[in-house]
């Protein structure tokens, strides 16, 4: 499993468990390495293709195809998306599907703690996970064309004040590399060590999940 991979193609279920966690490929080392901590072995994880987030109107479709693939060979369903940019579309989708999914606007406010993160209300940060830290040229500089265009970065982030790297693991050499990522953007740097933040307790809930 390699983030190339997980982010153009996502993460294949190995049919095996009860509960099929049906997540984004950007969180699939951080759900994989929960479940191995707390033993989970009634639950098997799919991931879609992480860079779908580059256009997030196209997630609730690839989640319905997913849910509807494989929802017989499962008890239950657990969507590991938040809102992620879809505009409530995917809320709604899963309340018409009848699965549960994580609560939040996306991934760095779950990762934050979702209530510490609307309190900081911070709208001048942008934000990156271990995974984008890793990833920073396919979600970030290609897709806004800075490879080809880097005259564009001050109108992308002119109005950010901050690179806050939410590190999922104590890394220096991706922390090194956040910073690298933020002096690119021209943005003061910010590390918070984060861990799991509420992805680990949704993931915890869904344990308690009756069978069907």
């Amino acid at each position: 499993m390699d983030d190339a991979t997980l982010t153009t193609d996502g993460l294949a279920p190995k049919g095996q468990g009860r509960i099929l966690l049906l997540a984004c490929g950007a969180l699939a080392r951080e759900i994989l390495d929960l479940i191995k901590i707390n033993s989970w072995s009634h639950m098997d994880l799919h991931c879609l293709p992480a860079i779908l987030h580059v256009h997030p109107a196209k997630i609730p479709d690839a989640v319905e195809h997913a849910v509807l693939k494989h929802r017989d060979a499962y008890d239950e369903i657990f969507v590991v998306y938040a809102d992620c940019g879809t505009g409530g579309m995917l809320q709604r989708l899963c309340d018409r599907l009848g699965v549960e999914m994580v609560q939040g606007p996306h991934c760095y406010s779950f990762f934050e703690g979702n209530e510490a993160f609307a309190a900081k209300d911070e709208i001048y940060s942008f934000y990156l996970t271990d995974f984008l830290v890793r990833q920073f040229d396919a979600f970030v500089i290609k897709p806004l064309g800075l490879d080809r265009h880097p005259e564009l970065r001050d109108m992308y982030f002119g109005n950010y004040k901050s690179l806050v790297y939410q590190a999922q693991t104590d890394d220096p050499a991706l922390t090194k590399l956040a910073q690298q990522h933020a002096k690119r953007l021209g943005l003061a740097f910010e590390h918070r060590l984060t861990g799991y933040g509420d992805l680990a307790s949704a993931l915890s809930n869904v344990t308690l999940a009756p069978t069907r």
